[in-house]
């Protein structure tokens, strides 16, 4: 039986405030406020996204307590070990989730030797429970959404988010409804539509479906859309990575680490978490290099960076990496702010140099990864063919997702190396 799709073609063509409700005490945890990234206007938590002062986006702001090395390494092996420094309650262990995180963090001797580096290291998520980075915010956005008394888990997607949205609605009970666009591969579609039966392909690329998604999200009550309006709780759970990779490593920041952008914000919540460890005395402060990936055939923050601009244009994406084919990224201009700041870099490489890097991660560190970390790794290589990364420093890429979702990239320029006869003759003639 084949996967259920709809397709959708039109929209409504109205929009509204989402509704809220009443939060028990210590629903968010740490979590103060929501605060305006733009004007600095703090509101009441709720499910909001824009500031009501200037339009800007939101994020959650938070009022720390002691939080010490001790206590995060006796939670649980998952992102929950970090539940004082999330927009969690305290007992969201007791709530169904799919308990992603704690991934592993691999040394990559075989790939730095090939490049010159002289320390690498694979944060790899494609072990996550969908596979992907994605179910790290999913969880957040699905503590969230409970706590808003939501009764539908829904999101816009270019893939992996669709994957852990319907894992984690069906998880925990819930209704959900994935939005994708229409030409997504075949292996994201099927991985979401195992989960839910009501995956909906939109005829348009990803901006034409979180522009839906947004419009739903203001006429249907009870929605939560992990994404748009709940997107600042959302957001938050990338910071795990950054505080999982310093941890790893020991309880220290790397010197440099390349990321790859999609909308931009897993860049800059590994950042904002680097910056929470420094501030509570969990790490000690230092000078790190944040380096953002893109595809050239969606690279709007790249040209920006290399322009020396503020102002990022969006772009109709053209590309293979179609987990970062956002053309109008949320957190640009953020992302250029981090890199900026901490003297990094943002980088774009063709399709055939994302098809590269798929085989050359694959094939030095046996880790096969999706088109996303086929960037962060042909970025990687650029940079240092460029100069623009200092490879004497410990530096560490992100693998957001499993190649097996992007089977297609390589699919022909992978497979037997000869077909022969079940004889040793016959082996043997081919010099293998």
């Amino acid at each position: 039986m084949s996967a259920p799709v709809v397709e959708v073609t039109d929209a409504p063509q109205s929009a509204a405030t989402p509704a809220g409700a009443t939060l028990r005490e210590g629903a968010f945890g740490p979590a103060r406020c929501l605060a305006c990234r733009e004007c600095g206007a703090e509101v009441e938590l709720g499910p909001q996204y824009a500031c009501p002062e200037c339009f800007g986006p939101l994020e959650v702001a938070y009022e720390f307590g002691t939080v010490t090395r001790e206590e995060i390494e006796a939670g649980p092996r998952n992102i929950w070990r970090y539940k004082s420094l999330l927009p969690v309650p305290t007992d969201i262990e007791s709530s169904p989730n799919t308990e992603p995180g704690f991934t592993r963090l691999l040394k990559a001797d075989n790939l730095a030797a090939e490049l010159g580096l002289s320390s690498l290291w694979v944060k790899d998520d494609s072990t996550n429970p969908t596979n992907s980075f994605k179910d790290r915010v999913v969880a957040c956005a699905l503590s969230a959404a409970r706590e808003f008394g939501s009764t539908v888990f829904a999101c816009p997607s270019t893939g992996n988010l669709a994957n852990a949205v319907a894992a984690a609605g069906a998880r925990a009970g819930m209704k959900t409804v994935v939005f994708i666009p229409s030409n997504l591969e075949k292996p994201k579609q099927v991985n979401s539509a195992v989960y839910t039966d009501s995956l909906v392909a939109v005829d348009g690329n990803y901006d034409d479906v979180n522009r839906l998604a947004s419009e739903i999200a203001g006429e249907e009550d009870g929605w939560a859309f992990v994404n748009v309006n709940v997107r600042p709780y959302y957001a938050e759970g990338s910071k795990t990575l950054g505080y999982e990779i310093a941890e790893q490593l020991g309880w220290r920041l790397p010197d440099q680490i390349v990321i790859p952008v999609a909308s931009g914000s897993q860049l800059t919540k590994v950042d904002k978490a680097f910056r929470e460890l420094i501030a509570l005395g969990l790490v000690e402060d230092k000078e790190y290099r944040v380096f953002g990936a893109q595809a050239t055939g969606c690279s709007p923050v790249s040209v920006a960076y290399k322009a020396g601009t503020d102002v990022v244009r969006p772009v109709k994406p053209d590309t293979i990496a179609k987990s970062l084919a956002i053309g109008n990224p949320a957190d640009a201009v953020y992302v250029l702010d981090v890199c900026k700041r901490t003297n990094g870099a943002v980088e774009d490489v063709t399709d055939d140099e994302i098809r590269e890097g798929i085989l050359l991660l694959a094939r030095n560190e046996g880790i096969f990864t999706e088109t996303a970390g086929g960037t962060t790794t042909a970025v990687l290589k650029k940079l240092v063919e460029t100069g623009q990364l200092d490879t004497e420093l410990e530096t560490v890429i992100i693998n957001t997702g499993m190649g097996l979702k992007t089977l297609d990239a390589v699919a022909d320029r992978v497979g037997p190396a000869a077909t022969i006869e079940p004889t040793y003759a016959a082996f043997s003639a081919t010099g293998i």
